[in-house]
């Protein structure tokens, strides 16, 4: 039992990111095991690199990274529920008022009604 507890004491769980040029996102690649942050790096390096055209790896150990909490989350989302506005299914009814609008406009008995102006 002490073997494993060391074992488990000894590596560390690493996050590997990566950029594949200038102007791309920094995006997750997977999780490493590693007994230290230069040994990630160069773990990443030989696995990821050699296969794939990145110009940039980063290596962040998982307990530096921070998520958000439940009940931050429920925040958060509350706080965001009133953004109907911002999307368009809000304003779907308006292709039918326009719709309306322009045959209410042009309609046969508005156009017969219509004198014709002679020339002269």
């Amino acid at each position: 039992m002490a073997d494993k507890e060391k074992i488990n004491t000894f590596y560390k769980k690493y996050e590997v990111f990566s950029k594949k040029n200038d102007k791309s996102p920094v995006q997750h690649q997977f999780s490493l095991l590693a007994p230290n942050a230069e040994m990630a790096l160069n773990i990443a390096q030989e696995n990821f690199m050699r296969r794939e055209n990145v110009i940039d790896v980063w290596v962040v150990p998982r307990n530096e990274i921070r998520s958000m909490t439940s009940e931050e989350r429920k925040q958060w989302t509350k706080r965001l529920d009133n953004k109907d506005y911002r999307t368009t299914k809000g304003y779907g009814y308006l292709r039918k008022k326009w719709r309306e609008k322009e045959q209410g406009m042009l309609d046969e008995k508005e156009i017969l009604s219509w004198k014709e102006v002679k020339k002269k």
